[in-house]
């Protein structure tokens, strides 16, 4: 009888694919009409809801006079298909960077991929800037795109839906063996169907067609229209703001800038997605495509589309603050990325070739200093950190918006034609719209480390369970402690926490010789390993020895090998020296410059 193989799930399975499939489009028009420019955001009505009625909310939200059919029409349905078409024309004429990606699991072969996202970009963005000098904040396309946001919004989210059940339908002509380069991803062909069409069940799905060729669907849906939509949306709420109140506030500025700095950087490092999760494991589903042209353009542009009805002066001061906290996550995010790309380029490179490590069986070196020290994933911290500003300007969000010449006592911002906007009882509650994303990327990084775990649980077996005791921490970073008597929370060979002491800030030359204990001795000579901490063991059985120094009170003394039982003799005895840089926050591999040193009468020390 056979076992019966359990599959396995992630989003909770089919039933939270399902809510996510037709829940997080409603989620998407929720938020559009609970935070609006009609009455406030939230909608007054919320604020009451023992007296909510569907009539009493209809009237306070952005509400199509014919219902439903409202919510789409053939003139958004027909520009939006062009923007799509004008996205592929760009990526076929315009110049391209040819990069070969991983290599496929089935095949063995890799495939190729056409990059030029950024040039496309910046095409557009120009084309609208001089449209813009033209014709100001009543630009047509900045207009056409705050007046028909709730179209937009569906017919990307229709869109998203017609692509999935495209692709998924697709995927059924995946030959066996993978003679076309096209296969199944891992975890997207399960039998369930629901689960399958939302997490994607081929990998790499292509398409060609005359003129435009061969187009990778998955790399041009995650790099192009909804990135590029994102800034696009940005201005046109940067227009509405102006048309609005008549000036531009900083807060709008600031947050469309770091966004679009954070588009465009990512667009102009395309290439580096090649490595990523959602291209090597991920099938194309709904799970990506609702995700990169409707859920992230429309989502993560809520924060200036809040200012662009409510506009916040940060001052001097707010705009420091903000500018610091995104340069912190900016600095993380790209010199830990960098460190590690580096050394799997270049391991001998100056400033990593003295990192430590972990071998694996598989031949990948798992870095465990530097900044991968700290954390295992110290750059989706900094990811998240360069992503909080974009909610901080909104400051303590929400608004009200009261008719023209209302009499109000609290200072507000008058409108043009007269309408006030103040906080009122809506204060803090917009929270809920403008730091939405703030807390959704939060959770998905860390739902990300969770599946990068198992991921890497079964590529290297028990050398990631080696890796994660060496990195303890996952995303957050531990700061090490510079104090004396600090525990080093990384268990030691034997399953014994080590004790750490601090040096005097200067490197000694230190030399063990105790003949009796059989011991190998190094002499450090190194003048840049700043203030270090020496560890050593047996490299047999791992046994450490702890003891004081008389002459270098708080040193850590480790005469090792003695503990190696009463058969010394046919004890393998290869001590080996360890060195903790407390200004580098690392332990350092072997030291240039240390060498054997010939065993003494006497510990000795120099």
């Amino acid at each position: 009888m056979a076992l019966a193989v359990r599959t396995k799930y992630e989003f909770f399975g089919p039933p939270g694919a399902t809510a996510i499939v037709f829940g997080l489009p409603v989620l998407l028009w929720t938020l559009f009409f609970g935070c609006n420019d009609v009455s406030g955001c939230p909608a007054p009505a919320l604020l009451s809801p023992r007296d909510l009625t569907w009539a009493k909310l209809k009237s306070e939200i952005p509400w199509p006079e014919n219902g439903v059919r409202g919510f789409v029409s053939w003139e958004v349905t027909f520009w939006t298909f062009a923007y799509y078409f004008l996205s592929l024309v760009l990526h076929r004429v315009m110049p391209a960077q040819e990069v070969v990606g991983t290599k496929l699991r089935d095949s063995g072969r890799p495939l190729t991929y056409r990059f030029n996202a950024f040039n496309a970009s910046v095409v557009q963005l120009i084309a609208c800037a001089f449209g813009t000098y033209l014709q100001g904040a009543d630009f047509v396309v900045w207009k056409f795109m705050t007046d028909n946001y709730l179209q937009l919004l569906t017919t990307n989210i229709l869109l998203a839906y017609a692509i999935s059940i495209w692709v998924y339908a697709k995927s059924f002509s995946v030959k066996p063996g993978n003679p076309e380069l096209r296969e199944l991803a891992q975890g997207g062909h399960t039998g369930n169907v629901i689960y399958d069409f939302y997490i994607g069940r081929e990998l790499n799905p292509r398409v060609t067609w005359p003129f435009f060729g061969e187009i990778d669907v998955k790399t041009f849906l995650e790099m192009r229209p909804g990135l590029t939509g994102w800034i696009l949306l940005n201005c046109a709420n940067i227009a509405k703001q102006y048309r609005n109140y008549g000036f531009v506030s900083d807060s709008i500025l600031f947050t469309t800038a770091v966004q679009a700095y954070y588009v465009l950087e990512g667009q102009y490092m395309e290439t580096g997605i090649l490595t990523m999760m959602d291209i090597t494991t991920d099938g194309l589903g709904f799970m990506l495509t609702f995700g990169d042209i409707a859920w992230l353009p429309f989502l993560y542009s809520t924060q200036t589309r809040y200012l662009s009805t409510y506009p916040v002066t940060l001052g001097p001061a707010g705009l420091a603050i903000v500018s610091a906290v995104f340069a912190t996550g900016l600095y993380i995010f790209r010199s830990s990325n960098s460190q590690k790309n580096l050394f799997r380029r270049d391991p001998n490179h100056p400033s990593v070739k003295n990192l430590s490590y972990i071998q694996t069986k598989r031949g990948t070196r798992l870095l465990t200093a530097g900044w991968w020290g700290m954390s295992r994933h110290i750059n989706y911290f900094g990811d998240w950190l360069q992503a909080s500003p974009f909610s901080l300007p909104t400051g303590i969000a929400g608004y009200m918006i009261l008719p023209a010449g209302s009499a109000v006592a609290e200072a507000g911002a008058t409108m043009v034609d007269g309408r006030q906007v103040i906080q009122g009882a809506a204060r803090g509650w917009g929270m809920l719209f403008t730091y939405l994303y703030v807390v959704y990327f939060a959770v998905l990084l860390i739902h990300r480390e969770g599946r990068d775990d198992v991921a890497c649980s079964e590529k290297y077996g028990e050398d990631w369970e080696k890796y994660k005791k060496a990195v303890k921490y996952k995303i957050l970073p531990f700061m090490p402690l510079r104090q004396n008597h600090a525990q080093d929370p990384r268990p030691s060979p034997i399953g014994q926490p080590m004790l750490l002491y601090q040096l005097p800030k200067v490197t000694r030359k230190v030399e063990y010789n105790d003949p009796e204990s059989m011991m190998r001795t190094y002499s450090d000579k190194a003048t840049d390993s700043g203030n270090t901490v020496g560890r050593a063991f047996c490299a047999n059985c791992g046994s450490p020895v702890r003891g004081d120094s008389s002459k270098f009170p708080g040193f850590l003394i480790v005469p090792v090998g003695c503990l190696d039982g009463s058969d010394a003799d046919k004890a393998d005895l290869r001590p080996t020296a360890e060195y903790f840089c407390l200004s580098k926050a690392a332990w350092l591999p072997g030291l240039e410059g240390t060498e054997k040193v010939d065993l003494g009468p006497a510990m000795n020390y120099s």
